[in-house]
C-alpha cells in the first residue's frame, strides 16, 4: 500500500518536470496560460470541496483545515509561493533558485496528502495526485520562467524541476511514519493547503484580466472533478 501512494507520488512528480521545461521549448500565450491556471484553480477546489471535505473527520476539519490555509498563506509571503505572471517574474523573484526551491516547499506536504489520502481510500489518493498535478503545471512554469529569466542554462532549469519532482516521492514515503490515528488530521491539513492554493493564488492569478473563457476553465475544472466523484460513488 505504502509502495503504491509512493509510486503514485513519484508519477504527480513528473508533472514538475514536464512543466517546468515548457518555457524553454515553448513560448506560451498568456491568454492560454489563464486557462490553464483557471482550470487547474477549479480542479483543487473540487477535489477540496467534494472529496477531500467527505473524507476528513468532523473533530479535525475546522482547526486542521484553517491551520493548513494559514501556514501556506505565510509561506507564500516569506518563500513567494504563486504562480508568476510574465514581468513580474523577474521584478519578484531576484533570488532565482532560491525561489523556485521556496515554490517547490509545499511538494513535501502534497506527497503526504497522496500517501495518506491513499492510506484512507485509494480513490481519494488518486484524486489528490490527479489534483496535485493540475495546480503543479502551471507553478511548474513559474518555476522555469523565474530561472530562465535569471540566467539559469536549460540542464540546470531541468535539473531544479526533476528536483522538485522527487519532493513528492519523498513526501509519500515520510507519510509512512505517521500514526493512522493522524491521518484525518493530516488530510484536513493539506485540504487547507488546497483551498488556499485554489482560492488565493491560482483564482486571482486566472482573474488579472476578466475573461469570460477562464470563468468557464475554473467551473469545468470542478465539474470534472465532481462528476468523477459521482461516478465512482455510484459504481
Amino acid at each position: 500500500m505504502q509502495l503504491a501512494a509512493v509510486a503514485l507520488a513519484f508519477v504527480a512528480g513528473l508533472s514538475d518536470l514536464f512543466s517546468g521545461s515548457i518555457p524553454l521549448f515553448v513560448k506560451m500565450k498568456e491568454e492560454w496560460e489563464r486557462y490553464i491556471i483557471g482550470f487547474a484553480a477549479g480542479s483543487v477546489l473540487g477535489v477540496f470541496f467534494f472529496e477531500m471535505l467527505g473524507d476528513i473527520d468532523a473533530t479535525h476539519t475546522f482547526m486542521f483545515v484553517a491551520l493548513g490555509f494559514f501556514t501556506f498563506y505565510l509561506l507564500s509571503k516569506f518563500v513567494m509561493l504563486h504562480s508568476c505572471q510574465h514581468g513580474e517574474c523577474e521584478q519578484e523573484h531576484k533570488a532565482g533558485w532560491v525561489t523556485v526551491l521556496g515554490m517547490g516547499s509545499d511538494n513535501i506536504i502534497d506527497g503526504v496528502g497522496i500517501a495518506v489520502g491513499y492510506a484512507m481510500s485509494p480513490f481519494t489518493g488518486v484524486l489528490i495526485a490527479i489534483a496535485v498535478v493540475m495546480h503543479e503545471i502551471p507553478q511548474g512554469i513559474s518555476s522555469g520562467l523565474i530561472l530562465k529569466r535569471s540566467g539559469f542554462k536549460k540542464k540546470a532549469i531541468i535539473g531544479f524541476a526533476a528536483l522538485q519532482g522527487l519532493l513528492y516521492p519523498i513526501g509519500a514515503a515520510l507519510a509512512g511514519f505517521i500514526p493512522v490515528v493522524m491521518h484525518p488530521a493530516v488530510l484536513a491539513f493539506v485540504a487547507g493547503d488546497f483551498l488556499y492554493i485554489g482560492a488565493s493564488d491560482l483564482l486571482p492569478d486566472a482573474h488579472e484580466k476578466f475573461n469570460w473563457k477562464v470563468v468557464m476553465c475554473v467551473v469545468l475544472g470542478a465539474l470534472a472533478f465532481f462528476l468523477i466523484e459521482a461516478f465512482f460513488k455510484a459504481a
